[in-house]
């Protein structure tokens, strides 16, 4: 073993019993099904733990771990597209976000949610002429693409005011830096981000916060994103999920405690942001709570928003009954003690 290795296994002792980790009692489990496990590359800060999370994968008895991109529908792992992605069989575990997934657990895409990772992370970034979420009523909102989570997420908070989504808001489809050039030169009227891109505009001065998922009510007291795995994978190989969860829930802690080790390792992954910008976004996400809320509340509070605004058909019990499996989330909470 060379220093690097070693100082990499102390590390990860070292993380292990700090998160609360029993050695034992993963050992005695049963092997995992399979030790390959391909995992969503998504490119928004805030899923930091399931990068964070690779080393404790390994110790978790994964030897082939895969950080992978677009899929079929060429949109990476993120949003409804990124949902079909997985049910397509284009990876098998990741993190996306709340109100997408129920979007497209009510289309039937064969996706499942384990478990909650964090709360709040994005907010709507505007120019003077929006102060409130009512007066988003006939401006122009930009987001990545139409079913993106900056779409179904804006979507959902415009129907908590009375706003129709559909007819009173011009949605306008950009990459995020093209969104944050448009914001600074007034030619859109609010964006809609997922960090480091706020950490980005508060920098560089564009536009005020009208508002914040982490602190305001009631998107605060709510999961923003959630681990899902593809619903076949889930059948064929149970332990390796519960293994595969328990790694991403540990990595959360870690984020937590250690933010600069939480940015090196999303900037591993080849994002292009600024170390400083990355490091303020993992401090400034509630990370650490993943037991104090609750995933089925979370299912159930944007269900509710997206029937009002007509992009789910589906009632809330429906889409808790098919798309959710809180048994690995159970047995994970009694396990690893806060």
């Amino acid at each position: 073993m060379n220093r690097r290795e070693f100082l990499r296994g102390a590390t990860l002792a070292g993380t292990v019993g700090l998160v609360g980790v029993p050695p034992s009692r993963v050992a005695a489990e049963p092997p995992p099904e399979t030790t390959r496990l391909r995992i969503g590359l998504v490119p928004s800060i805030c899923v930091a733990p399931q990068y964070v999370a690779e080393e404790l994968l390994r110790a978790e008895g994964f030897t082939d771990i895969e950080y992978t991109g677009a899929g079929p529908t060429g949109l990476g792992a993120t949003g409804v597209p990124g949902a079909r992605n997985q049910g397509a069989g284009a990876f098998d575990v990741s993190t996306n976000f709340a109100a997408p997934l129920v979007v497209a657990i009510d289309e039937g895409v064969p996706v499942v949610i384990l478990a909650g990772v964090h709360v709040g992370c994005f907010e709507l970034v505007a120019t003077d002429r929006v102060r409130t979420i009512s007066d988003l009523k006939g401006k122009t909102v930009a987001v990545l693409t139409l079913g993106s989570a900056q779409h179904v997420f804006l979507a959902s908070i415009a129907t908590q005011v009375g706003l129709d989504p559909r007819k009173d808001i011009a949605w306008a489809t950009n990459p995020a830096p093209e969104a944050k050039q448009l914001l600074a030169e007034g030619k859109i009227d609010a964006f809609l981000g997922f960090p480091p891109d706020p950490q980005d505009l508060r920098a560089r001065k564009i536009g005020h916060v009208v508002l914040n998922s982490a602190v305001d009510r009631p998107w605060s007291q709510y999961f923003c994103c959630l681990i899902t795995a593809n619903r076949e994978f889930v059948t064929k190989h149970p332990v390796a999920v519960k293994r595969a969860v328990r790694a991403i829930l540990k990595a959360e802690g870690i984020c937590a405690l250690e933010p600069e080790r939480a940015a090196q390792a999303y900037l591993a992954r080849g994002f292009s942001t600024r170390e400083d910008y990355a490091v303020q976004a993992v401090k400034d996400i509630p990370y650490g709570r993943w037991r104090e809320y609750n995933p089925e509340e979370t299912i159930r509070f944007y269900a509710l928003r997206l029937r009002e605004a007509g992009m789910v058909k589906s009632t809330p019990q429906k889409l808790i009954t098919q798309g959710t499996d809180w048994r690995f989330l159970n047995e994970l909470k009694k396990e690893l003690k806060g």
